[in-house]
């Protein structure tokens, strides 16, 4: 009898339900859900794993290496995950020359600004992107949804962290719900989720569930951070350098 590759936590991706061998005749494809179809030929290659990543295809041990990840980088990709954050790193490179961009919008929910948002936070900045985060960029007396939709205009990469908490605000139409449909209407974005199974997020929003991302199911919340870091930041080619 088949056995399901994440009987824990469930799949991260629809991707990855699908190619699982005990639920991939019951999800199938997810309807066709996957927003990024048209990205067929992602840049990077793909080798079996030496031992220690874990896989979104329900751990069949393989990984790959996107264009932007830098020579020596120790960070470990699923071919699902290239395939998924290439589109947000084409947009990033489109958005090279625009200038005083913040590399990352940091959209999560209220219950967690202490908590797991605030982890992201600091494992990011550590890393050198530049985060807009409403607990350090909402100054008092400031309106919220200004600032938060100055902060969504000014920023190249929108990262939701998905948690219970989120997935208990969404529907109430709270300030991280419109933050949601605001960053679900551009190809920049990138869901996390945290605590959760995309299985949960896709009963509360099939829209943002349709987005494959990233989990601290599969990674550490350090290996996410490091992933988002890569993604977003832009190394000058050698030829280039003054």
């Amino acid at each position: 009898m088949a056995r399901c590759t994440a009987p824990v936590l469930g799949h991260r991706s629809a991707s990855a339900a699908a190619n699982c061998p005990a639920c991939g005749s019951r999800y199938g494809r997810y309807g066709g859900y996957s927003s990024y179809g048209s990205y067929s030929s992602p840049s990077y290659s793909s080798s079996g794993s030496t031992g220690g990543g874990r896989s979104s295809s329900g751990g069949s041990g393989s990984s790959a290496r996107p264009r932007w990840s830098p020579a020596g980088s120790s960070v470990v990709y699923t071919p699902t995950e290239v395939l998924a954050l290439t589109p947000v790193r084409n947009s990033v490179e489109n958005l090279a020359k625009v200038p005083d961009l913040r590399d990352v919008f940091l959209c999560h929910a209220w219950d967690d600004r202490q908590g797991a948002a605030k982890e992201l936070h600091d494992l990011l900045e550590s890393r050198g992107v530049r985060v807009w985060f409403s607990e350090k960029d909402v100054g008092l007396g400031v309106p919220l949804l200004r600032a938060i939709d100055k902060g969504l205009a000014n920023s190249k990469v929108g990262i939701v962290l998905v948690t219970p908490a989120l997935l208990r605000r969404v529907p109430a139409e709270s300030i991280a719900d419109k933050e949601l449909s605001a960053l679900l209407a551009r190809e920049r974005l990138v869901p996390v989720v945290h605590g959760t199974t995309y299985e949960a997020l896709r009963e509360v929003s099939p829209l943002l569930a349709s987005r494959s991302g990233l989990s601290t199911g599969e990674d550490s919340m350090a290996s996410v951070a490091a992933k988002l870091a890569e993604l977003v930041t832009l190394e000058l080619c050698p030829a280039t350098k003054p």
